[in-house]
């Protein structure tokens, strides 16, 4: 029942955060297909999907335009795996577009439904301190909250909850949902969260958070025949191939471990020439 409770929270939230977006972020024209692409999926969903791909299609991904269209075409994806890698190309790709926030977000309560906590945390601690100034703050803080309650961590879930009540405003609804965790954090003393950077006055010091690292995704699939197939043509080509798999349950097959964009970058436009497809830069912890 946890489960399903969680899979229709993030249905719910997903259709939020595609409705829910400010009239600026898109033209006219692309909020009419974003609008009419969102009404067909509602009942054929397939037709949906349809219309995002030919508007992906017509988009350089240069394209300011192009993230949005790739935000909305995750979230009307038809399994989560496709869900999160495109919410991830939002994220990595698209950092400084007005869309990375809400993929943030996104990803944030993806993870939650499928139960992958330590995955939830991070995704809404990466928003307070890469977009400190998003309005969706609150709404991270709140996912991350659960998720750290679920890990039986109160110091930093009640922390969060805490931020989350001051960011509520108006919003009646979303004040209650969080106002239902704020009696367990009555006993709970007021601290830092996970984290965040001390003041210089702070008497206690954080050892650095590890450096991301980059890797460029060329695959993504449930077959290990296809997995091995691929393997080893990157291999034959000299390139440093691996194979992760997280609770999407697909194989990924990603290339290398980079200090920088700039440098995966570079070999996905290598990968791109000699394989062809849509591989794409992935950040990882």
């Amino acid at each position: 029942m946890k489960a399903v409770r969680r899979l229709v929270g993030w249905t719910v939230s997903a259709t939020l955060l595609l409705t829910v977006q400010p009239s600026n972020r898109l033209t006219a024209q692309m909020d009419t297909l974003r609008a009419v692409a969102l009404r067909v999926a509602q009942t054929r969903p397939d037709s949906g999907r349809a219309i995002m791909r030919r508007l992906l299609a017509s988009l350089s991904p240069q394209d300011s335009l192009y993230p949005g269209a790739l935000f909305t075409a995750g979230m009307l994806a038809p399994d989560a795996g496709l869900i999160a890698t495109n919410l991830q190309r939002v994220v990595v790709e698209y950092g400084r577009s007005v869309w990375a926030d809400s993929a943030l977000v996104a990803l944030a309560k993806l993870y939650f439904a499928q139960g992958d906590l330590t995955a939830t945390a991070q995704a809404a601690e990466r928003l307070r301190r890469d977009y400190p100034d998003s309005p969706l703050r609150p709404r991270a803080d709140f996912t991350g909250a659960r998720a750290y309650f679920d890990m039986k961590d109160d110091a930093n879930g009640c922390a969060l909850i805490r931020e989350a009540l001051d960011g509520a405003g108006a919003d009646v609804e979303f004040k209650n949902q969080v106002t239902f965790y704020a009696p367990r954090c009555a006993m709970v003393p007021a601290g830092p969260v996970a984290g965040t950077t001390p003041t210089p006055g702070d008497s206690q010091t954080k050892s650095a958070a590890p450096a991301s690292t980059y890797a460029v995704q060329v695959l993504a699939v449930k077959s290990a025949s296809q997995v091995d197939e691929m393997l080893t043509r990157l291999k034959v080509m000299g390139f440093d191939a691996r194979v992760v798999r997280d609770t999407s349950g697909l194989f990924k097959v990603r290339v290398g471990r980079y200090a920088t964009h700039d440098e995966a970058a570079q070999v996905l436009r290598r990968l791109k020439t000699r394989l062809g497809g849509q591989p794409f830069v992935v950040e990882e912890p």
